[in-house]
């Protein structure tokens, strides 16, 4: 199974995940930050796009998307809770956005809960 051009898994996975109660942001992977800082201008400030911290890999042979997604949550709510809300936010919306293309596949989501943000409130 190809891929179909347009696929944004990784930017409807985020919007997912940060639409969830209780996410306040997403945080992007040591290896990606550093990459970005090694390859960054330095007159060009941007903000992180909320896609760093979504990774996505499609695996050919089975055609199985798999999406790690990590999240800052606000301790308003249960970790566990959000993770799973989060999880099956993200696993709905790709899935949808995937029927959408013509291209339904399997999807794999992976949440890791990074960080509890008390100021959040």
């Amino acid at each position: 199974m190809s891929v179909p051009e347009g696929v944004e898994v990784p930017r409807v996975a985020a919007r997912a995940a940060l639409a969830v109660p209780g996410v306040t942001g997403l945080q992007r992977t040591l290896r990606r930050s550093l990459a970005d800082a090694a390859h960054r201008v330095p007159a060009r400030r941007e903000a992180p796009s909320h896609e760093a911290g979504v990774r996505a890999r499609h695996d050919r042979r089975s055609g199985t998307w798999h999406l790690e997604v990590r999240c800052v949550l606000d301790d308003g709510r249960r970790a566990l809770d959000a993770a799973r809300d989060v999880r099956d936010s993200v696993r709905t919306r790709v899935g949808s956005h995937l029927a959408d293309l013509e291209a339904e596949a399997p999807v794999d989501v992976t949440v890791e809960v990074t960080r509890i943000d008390t100021r959040a409130r």
